[in-house]
């Protein structure tokens, strides 16, 4: 199969979707208020096009925000695990509780303590929560991954532990960080979806936001606006660290090698 064929095939996959969909809700004359069809919903999405790409924009804005807040935060406590056994074997389990709490469980709490007229300091907390577990989990994969010949080389060369930290755990661990990162960044566009929906008192100016007032005024069309929006946001979100991923691997990882022979 070749790359056009690859790129193609999802598009004509959609688009004859689409022309189904608008077959069915205009052979069986469905309401507007229940199933739109697609031409409805891109009418919509023209009609409050500068309001939907502010609320994107917003939302976008959070994510990348708070993935960086947890990437930062992930590999910082992966590095002191490596350092510290006693650290690692104290804190991890305490990470991975925040990992299985729901965060709709904790988001009142947070929205709480924060305030809510801080309501965006909420979102950006609850997202970072969200975020930053599987970056933690590959970064201190990568570093476990490491070959021990590689290890015992820099001991044989009396490497200090930074030394061995910088010059052979992090590059090695490099692929594994980037894997955790590419999850990442979607699970942070997830959690502030849903951090706004809980957070959703009007103070929040995201597309949950619009979602939910669409909802509430049946406004079906505009809801599914804001949705196509939201997938488009996370594509785009998916393919930007895909490109950083291959910009950093592309000249010396086996994985990116093979892909292109």
């Amino acid at each position: 199969m070749n790359k056009l064929s690859t790129y193609f095939s999802p598009i004509i996959a959609l688009s004859i979707i689409f022309i189904i969909w608008e077959l069915l809700v205009n052979l069986f004359s469905i309401q507007l208020y229940i199933l739109p069809a697609p031409t409805d919903i891109f009418l919509s999405l023209n009609d409050n096009l500068r309001e939907l790409l502010l609320a994107t924009l917003n939302t976008l804005k959070i994510t990348l925000f708070a993935f960086l807040i947890a990437t930062l935060i992930a590999i910082g406590l992966a590095i002191i695990f490596s350092l510290s056994k006693i650290l690692e074997i104290s804190l991890y389990p305490i990470t991975v509780i925040f990992q299985v709490t729901p965060v709709v469980a904790i988001a009142p709490l947070i929205i709480i303590w924060v305030g809510l007229d801080n309501a965006e300091m909420a979102i950006l907390i609850l997202s970072v929560i969200v975020a930053f577990f599987p970056v933690l989990a590959n970064t201190n994969l990568g570093f476990r991954s490491v070959d021990k010949n590689l290890k015992e080389l820099f001991l044989i060369n009396r490497a200090s532990k930074w030394q061995t930290l910088m010059k052979l755990n992090l590059p090695y661990a490099t692929p594994y960080i980037l894997t955790g990162m590419k999850t990442s960044i979607g699970l942070a566009l997830i959690g502030t979806v849903v951090a706004e929906f809980v957070a959703g008192t009007g103070s929040s100016a995201g597309l949950s936001w619009i979602i939910i007032e669409s909802g509430n005024r049946l406004d079906i069309a505009k809801l599914f606006s804001a949705l196509i929006l939201l997938v488009l946001s996370g594509i785009f979100l998916f393919l930007l660290m895909s490109t950083i991923e291959y910009s950093i691997l592309r000249r010396w990882h086996q994985s990116v090698k093979e892909n292109e022979s």
